[in-house]
């Protein structure tokens, strides 16, 4: 399995990754009219409001088990990944003023979402949690680039997409850290929670956003393949020489999750 990598390395990628996003050629505009896309604006507006939250509940969980853990380099690295997730609300924030679309500040889905992480403030929920919206994201960013024919918001998906793989797998890597030395039971049922979790989160964000993955050319059927192809690649980094689990050869000759072949189209 691949090698877990410490926050300071991660502090070094997101650093990196920072530095390295590619121009967004704002000054073209949208490039398509508010009426063309307002069958799937609220889709939109919804999903960006997800993205801009100031996570200060998260901050708080992840600096807890920093010092619980020792590795306060987490806090570096969490506030870092943070910031991306902040970024990516404010680019499509930044597409919606130029499209003249407004910026919303409430959602029902949102509002369900905040309900359910505020409930238990605990890192390994928290993170599974991002875990789960991070695979959907996936899916997401790469129907809104195949269902709205403008070039900027397509450049803004672009830059988006190639940031979540890494980011599923700096979160799966700290669930990996966190379930060594758990036993086979627990395993077993961190599992079921983990895929009850997957199954409900996945439910709600198709009938939230079920209008923007159709436009982008999916059913039902081919969403929830989908992903569950991106959940489960997430998972294999999941794993650790505790959890006592075969790796079979498909796992092996699975696609890594740091491809996006077959999304940024």
């Amino acid at each position: 399995m691949p090698r877990l990598r410490t926050s300071a390395e991660w502090i070094i990628y997101f650093r990196a990754n920072n530095a390295a996003w590619e121009h967004i050629p704002w000054e073209r505009g949208a490039e398509i009219s508010l009426d063309a896309v307002l069958p799937l604006l609220r889709s939109l507006q919804a999903w960006q409001l997800g993205e801009t939250s100031e996570a200060r509940r998260l901050k708080a969980a992840a600096r807890r088990h920093a010092e619980a853990t020792g590795d306060l380099d987490f806090i570096t690295a969490m506030d870092l990944f943070i910031l991306e997730e902040q970024r990516h609300g404010e680019s499509i924030g930044r597409w919606l003023d130029a499209v003249g679309a407004e910026r919303i500040r409430r959602d029902w889905g949102d509002s369900l979402f905040r309900l359910f992480r505020h409930a238990r403030p605990d890192i390994e929920v928290w993170t599974t949690v991002v875990v789960v919206i991070e695979v959907l994201a996936v899916v997401y960013y790469s129907s809104v680039r195949r269902a709205i024919p403008s070039p900027l918001l397509k450049a803004v998906c672009g830059q988006i997409l190639r940031d979540e793989i890494p980011h599923l797998e700096f979160q799966s890597e700290r669930l990996a850290r966190i379930y060594r030395g758990r036993s086979a039971w627990r395993m077993r049922l961190t599992s079921a929670i983990q895929h009850a979790l997957f199954a409900g989160i996945t439910l709600v964000v198709w009938m939230a956003h079920r209008r923007m993955f159709v436009a982008g050319g999916h059913s039902f059927a081919t969403y929830w393949r989908q992903a569950s192809q991106q959940m489960r690649l997430a998972r294999l980094r999941m794993r650790t020489e505790t959890t006592r689990r075969a790796t079979t050869q498909r796992e092996l000759k699975a696609e890594p999750p740091s491809r996006l072949e077959g999304w940024l189209h």
